[in-house]
């Protein structure tokens, strides 16, 4: 769509916001939530969204694209070794 990488970024995560919302409500009202863990992980999102946020705009494109890609090979290999 030939947007800039931070712009597309922002954009991203701002689509998810909907369909948390809404998904939240009916694994709420289906009794679904471990509210202990999604507290916890709440807080640890909240505090790695504004940390990366403000890595986004310091960090060069080029040392972001590096950490994604190995943060993915990471996480592939977690999944394949399960």
């Amino acid at each position: 769509m030939k947007i800039e990488s931070q712009k597309a970024r922002g954009t991203s995560v701002f689509c998810i916001l909907p369909m948390v919302v809404t998904s939240s409500f009916f694994y709420y009202k289906g009794n679904l939530i471990d509210w202990k863990v999604s507290i916890l992980c709440g807080i640890g999102g909240a505090i790695g969204g504004y940390i990366g946020a403000k890595l986004l705009k310091k960090l060069p494109e080029k040392i972001l694209k590096i950490a994604f890609t190995i943060f993915l090979i990471y996480v592939s290999l977690k999944m394949l070794h399960k």
